[in-house]
């Protein structure tokens, strides 16, 4: 009968590691047309995804002027609002997107 080894902790915790940082995220922001704050919430998001989930994500803008269903369907009270779809749990953000801190606090990219 064979013996069990007990599972190295340090080796687990690597795999772990490792396996959190490959997760995939799904974003979707929607703004109001051009305005400045959709302009910066773009601007701001798009630099926060280049600098933290270089190729682990996958965005979409959607302007609520051109595709109001869609808002109406993710029941967006204001803009910019920036929704991650993936991982869960689903999470909202509203506003220009400049409080880097609380914006990766919130996507889980920091403790």
């Amino acid at each position: 009968m064979p013996s069990k080894r007990p599972k190295d902790s340090s080796a687990e915790f690597g795999k772990k590691l490792i396996k959190s940082k490959q997760k995939r995220y799904v974003l979707r922001l929607y703004v109001t047309g051009t305005t400045p704050n959709s302009i910066r919430a773009i601007k701001n998001l798009q630099e926060l995804c280049k600098s933290h989930l270089q190729g682990r994500y996958q965005l979409e803008v959607i302007d609520i002027y051109q595709q109001p269903a869609l808002a109406k369907g993710e029941q967006i009270i204001a803009a910019p609002t920036l929704v991650k779809k993936l991982p869960l749990p689903l999470r909202r953000f509203i506003g220009d997107l400049s409080n880097t801190e609380k914006i990766l606090l919130g996507l889980d990219l920091k403790e």
